[in-house]
């Protein structure tokens, strides 16, 4: 007699539920990887509520003019990518050069520009696939981990020029209410000191190898579109004129939620999806860093703490602490405790170098390599793309910009 595979016996597990939990395990899993700097804030945040329960104080920790231009940011230049003109402007220009050190200069000039555009983060979302693509099809696989680590640096210190560079920048600006002639005077001198050690690192360690006859297109197909659409212009141009209207509630010239409506009125219409594409994560990141600082601040031992070391060392407990928990939130939680607001900004932009938690841009790029190495076929050949190297080089370079650069400014600052 043969027995129906459909019954099961009563103390057997269900496949179904077991599936499904796996399932639910993974799905978990994956969450974690991709979100594990909102989880941790998250944490951090229902710690601090332990110590200080919720109340109507809460309502006071919120800058929703910040979450508002950041929305606004990330929105439009999703949609801006969505119609082309990021990638077929970066493509034009990389087109232009024949050896790797053009290639490699102008990919991480043009993710420098990208930043001060469209932030860090998505800087380097759009231009490291365009990079792993170039340098693959052209032959110069081996300059990878270089590339990838100068476009890092150039996305996390090139967006320090404006208020609207990077997260940090907008939250600071908005907080302490800069002027913009002063905010540009003090971010000069680390924006140029940047810019040169950047330069310079690409003429020096960048190899003037020629391109291949024929490339390898095979390997760089799977990172970056070959075959780039059209740019769509009507749209492009509308959501060029979106993005100055933030851009002007950024600079208090329009009211923030004018900009807002303007911005999910205009999409809704014009372009869904990049509403949808919206890193939510993120903002949720920042709601969270906000609780947890305001929570903070309003313990007596931490302020009594933070307070004199941010009025003796802002500059330098900045950028330190920018190495362990992050420059966005190390700018958020230092805000509380000084009033100095100059040597803060500083020390959370030039503190995104250095360790890779330094700056959430650096695990993009880390994620982003790691990714390269599983799709090319002969990075296992290559000790150049080993992912120990790529750190050790991440390291060599990281902390060699940072204590260049806290130097310049310490220097500069004691005059």
């Amino acid at each position: 007699m043969t027995r129906d595979p459909s019954s099961t016996s009563p103390n057997a597990p269900d496949p179904r539920g077991v599936f499904s939990r796996a399932r639910i395990a993974s799905a978990c899993l994956r969450f974690a990887r991709t979100h594990a700097v909102l989880l941790v804030s998250a944490l951090a945040a229902a710690a601090t509520m332990l110590v200080v329960p919720p109340d109507a104080s809460y309502l006071g920790y919120f800058d929703l003019k910040t979450l508002a231009c950041l929305f606004g940011i990330l929105a439009l230049v999703g949609a801006l990518r969505n119609a082309g003109v990021f990638e077929a402007t970066a493509r034009a220009m990389v087109a232009r050069f024949s050896t790797c050190r053009a290639a490699v200069a102008a990919i991480v000039g043009i993710t420098l520009v990208l930043s001060m555009i469209a932030t860090n983060d998505m800087a380097l979302i759009m231009m490291l696939p365009l990079c792993a693509a170039t340098l693959l099809k052209a032959g110069w696989e081996r300059a990878l981990p270089f590339a990838f680590i100068m476009q890092s640096l150039a996305a996390n210190l090139g967006g320090m020029i404006v208020p609207f560079g990077n997260p940090q920048n907008l939250y600071l600006f908005e907080r302490f209410d800069i002027p913009l002639t002063d905010f540009l005077a003090t971010m000069a001198l680390p924006f140029a000191v940047s810019v040169l050690l950047i330069g310079l690192s690409c003429a020096l360690f960048a190899k003037p190898t020629p391109r291949a006859s024929e490339g390898r297109p095979a390997e760089g197909r799977h990172l970056a579109r070959s075959d780039v659409a059209p740019v769509d212009r009507r749209r492009a141009i509308a959501f060029g004129a979106l993005l100055l209207v933030v851009i002007a509630s950024v600079f208090r010239l329009v009211p923030y939620p004018v900009s807002l409506v303007a911005v999910v009125a205009g999409l809704l219409v014009l372009d869904r999806r990049a509403l949808r594409s919206v890193d939510f994560g993120l903002l949720l990141t920042f709601v969270c860093f906000f609780v947890f600082a305001g929570n903070m601040a309003r313990v007596p031992e931490v302020s009594a703490w933070l307070s004199p070391l941010m009025a003796d060392h802002g500059l330098w407990v900045s950028a330190g602490l920018s190495q362990i928990i992050s420059n966005v939130p190390a700018a958020v939680l230092l805000s509380h405790f000084t009033g100095a607001w100059q040597p803060l900004l500083v020390g959370v932009n030039i503190g995104g170098a250095g360790t890779l938690v330094g700056s959430l841009a650096s695990l993009i790029t880390l994620q982003h390599f790691t990714s390269v190495r599983k799709i090319f076929p002969r990075a296992t050949a290559l000790p150049e793309l080993s992912t120990g190297r790529f750190l050790a080089l991440f390291s060599v370079l990281n902390f060699g910009f940072l204590a260049i650069l806290l130097i310049a400014c310490g220097t500069a600052s004691s005059f």
